[in-house]
């Protein structure tokens, strides 16, 4: 009977209740020690570091597979370009061209004369007409695409004429310009706003036809003015139509005004450009068109922001 009235050993048997008592009061004992509370928090201080470690190594890995094939294909332009010069010696190389690029952009804002600026006052100058024409082709080609989405009658009626002048080239419309406005400067920006107008137009009427009908017809239950039917139903849903109209409108009026201002002188990307032909300049010809690309590649850009911003999920 005493044998079985012996606490269980550690054999494999349940402690008896002091065992237990004493066991809890050493881990109380341990946890209000200093040290073991110190060394916890070291602990779990040395995981969270690992963690945040892990998580840049993760995110360094993720931008470094992203940013490879733009790299890649990138460096595969440079060998061809490199290979091109070789077998075609006017054509400079790759070397040369950045040679020459250091001293262009070392001072880009100089002024020597009107007509012997830097490249900086030319990209603007080249903006500012971009600027006036693109605003004047959005400030009357918006409201026109609502209009011609909104009324079939003047859709039907426009719809001949737009499908006449849309296929026109820009430059077409130059002489035109230069004859209404007897100046280049204004003949530059009429060239961007024609050109730059019909994807405004086109983009925002079509938006205005996909409107659900339902919309529509809740708003003339509603006996909604049309100025609210307007700002509350068909902006909202026409918004990225328009957006889209306008990113392409934009990157239009970039490519027209090289050829614009190639052709009417006086001060721009694309004078500079024709200025150094003339001046037999390939190295900053191949400067300029990459100015070109890029300024067009950022204003691209730009636009697919802003378009990203008002889509449907925002």
């Amino acid at each position: 009977m005493n044998a079985l009235a012996r606490p269980a050993d550690h054999a494999g048997n349940p402690a008896s209740p002091a065992d237990a008592s004493a066991a809890s009061l050493g881990g109380l004992a341990s946890l209000g020690d200093p040290q073991a509370r110190e060394r916890a928090e070291r602990r779990a201080l040395e995981a969270q570091a690992e963690a945040r470690r892990a998580a840049r190594r993760e995110a360094v890995a993720a931008v470094v597979l992203k940013a490879m094939p733009p790299v890649a294909g990138f460096a595969l332009f440079l060998l061809f370009w490199h290979g091109v010069a070789t077998l075609i010696p006017a054509i400079p190389t790759p070397a040369a061209t950045w040679h020459a690029a250091v001293p262009l952009f070392s001072d880009p804002f100089y002024r020597n004369g009107p007509n012997d600026q830097g490249i900086g006052w030319n990209v603007l100058a080249s903006l500012a007409r971009v600027a006036a024409g693109f605003g004047l082709a959005a400030l009357i080609g918006i409201p026109a695409g609502f209009a011609l989405g909104r009324f079939a009658f003047l859709n039907a009626m426009m719809a001949p004429i737009i499908s006449l002048l849309r296929p026109v080239s820009p430059l077409a419309w130059l002489p035109i310009g230069l004859l209404l406005f007897k100046s280049a400067n204004p003949a530059a920006i009429w060239a961007i706003f024609i050109c730059s107008i019909w994807p405004m137009v086109i983009n925002t009427a079509v938006g205005v036809t996909r409107v659900p009908q339902d919309y529509l017809n809740v708003a003339r239950v509603l006996d909604l003015s049309e100025w609210k039917v307007f700002t509350r139903v068909l902006l909202p849903a026409v918004l990225p139509y328009m957006l889209t109209g306008v990113r392409l409108s934009i990157g239009t009026a970039w490519l027209v005004i090289v050829a614009a201002e190639m052709l009417t002188g006086g001060t721009g990307i694309g004078f500079w450009l024709w200025d150094e032909w003339n001046n037999l300049k390939v190295e900053h010809i191949v400067i300029a068109i990459f100015i070109i690309g890029v300024v067009g590649l950022l204003l691209e850009y730009a636009l697919l922001s802003l378009a990203k911003r008002f889509s449907y999920g925002n």
